[in-house]
């Protein structure tokens, strides 16, 4: 569904502008399971084949069993130092 598809690259787009215009520079998202599994049926639907999926728009992806449907735009360098430097994003609507 090419739309699903598009509409999970415009929201990893948009937080991570959102980021940079607050000084951030976001390079990983994180992907709660069910989320990173949404993600690479959408893929391979729309591409074909059975490969995992590394990036998206540029930003390492990363899996993170906690997180479920939903994905995290970091900047990895800052993650955990202070207020910001991530956002948050819904990947499976419900």
């Amino acid at each position: 569904m090419r739309g699903e598809l598009i509409r999970i690259l415009g929201s990893v787009e948009e937080k991570a502008n959102e980021l940079k215009l607050d000084g951030f520079e976001p390079d990983v998202v994180l992907f709660g399971k069910e989320a990173y599994e949404f993600l690479k049926n959408q893929v391979n639907q729309e591409f074909g084949g059975e490969d995992s999926v590394s990036e998206i728009s540029g930003l390492s992806i990363r899996v993170v069993d906690e997180f479920g449907k939903d994905a995290v735009v970091v900047d990895s360098k800052v993650l955990g130092l202070g207020l910001g430097g991530a956002k948050r994003l819904k990947v499976i609507k419900d």
